[in-house]
């Protein structure tokens, strides 16, 4: 396996500042954000490190000659946009600029871009299908035809107000992601797996590693703090982050040790990039380079990496 991070945590930094950070802590990739050039619409987006809207030949083979002088990989580009919202000029923006996307990974040889199946957060699942069903259908064929895979992140973006009641984002669960592959059963659809985001729904995080093992093309390696006492008093159907906080890996509920035992005899061998959202090392760049280290130095006790 490769252990890397994603990039999001870093925005004031360069391409050329995060692969030398990278370099220098001995990372063996990163998983690079892609958003449009712009202002943030939420915490840990709008971040751009690749602008997949200028890739010029001379773009191209700067960022290709970056990562070789570095010797850091780039495990997937990341676009996590809400390409079903209700709202339709952002699902147009969403999509069309996921399509630049997939162009960039293809054209830098990047064989993965993570992403969200997204969600028009109104409606039930069944009510989102079709719609799900009109988009993905031929944005998968696009990648197919690209060479690329769409890993799909299972993270509900379900957390704050506007999000209610559903969240943004249709694959959270093992259910759905048997009815999003039985429905478009094409071999570059797929998983960017999460195990934090199936603890705080009360779901097992260790059985859809074995289930889905042929679907893993990318993993985030984030804890979750399940706050017992505020569960108890305010229970799963309130807004998530009054009683769960996403945490580095290590503090937390997940057992790393036993993650990574199943991941290994799934037999995946891909990237796993540390997804440092825990704002108790949120104070300064400083203190967000010392999370990833953190991470890093935890995590190496349970994988052997490439470099």
């Amino acid at each position: 396996m490769q252990l890397g991070f994603v990039s999001a945590i870093l925005p004031e930094l360069s391409l050329e500042e995060v692969l030398s950070f990278a370099q220098a802590e001995g990372f063996d990739c990163v998983e690079l954000m892609c958003w449009p050039p712009g202002k943030a619409e939420r915490r840990y987006a709008g971040v751009t490190h690749i602008d997949a809207t200028r890739l010029s030949d001379e773009a191209l083979a700067s960022i290709q000659g970056l990562t070789q002088s570095a010797s850091v990989a780039i495990s997937a580009l990341g676009y996590y946009p809400n390409l079903l919202s209700p709202i339709e000029a952002e699902a147009e923006v969403a999509l069309s600029h996921l399509k630049q996307v997939i162009r960039a990974a293809s054209a830098l040889g990047i064989r993965t871009v993570n992403t969200f199946a997204g969600r028009d957060w109104r409606r039930s699942i069944d009510d989102n299908w079709s719609r799900f069903v009109e988009i993905w259908h031929p944005l998968i064929a696009f990648a197919e035809e690209s060479s690329v895979r769409i890993g799909i992140e299972n993270c509900p973006m379900y957390f704050t107000q506007d999000e209610w009641p559903s969240g943004k984002n249709l694959a959270i669960s093992p259910a759905i992601w048997r009815r999003m592959f039985a429905e478009i059963p094409s071999p570059s659809l797929g998983l960017n797996y999460d195990p934090s985001h199936l603890v705080w729904q009360q779901m097992d995080y260790l059985k859809p590693m074995t289930e889905f093992a042929s679907r893993l093309f990318h993993v985030h390696a984030k804890d979750v703090r399940i706050d017992r006492e505020r569960l108890d008093s305010v229970g799963i159907l309130a807004t998530p982050l009054e009683y769960h906080s996403p945490k580095l890996p290590g503090l937390g509920e997940i057992d790393w040790g036993r993650f990574f035992s199943v991941l290994g005899d799934a037999g995946y061998e891909g990237a796993v990039c540390i997804e440092a959202e825990d704002r108790a090392y949120e104070k300064s760049l400083e203190t967000r380079k010392a999370a990833l280290r953190q991470s890093a130095r935890y995590l190496r006790n349970y994988l052997e990496t490439t470099r």
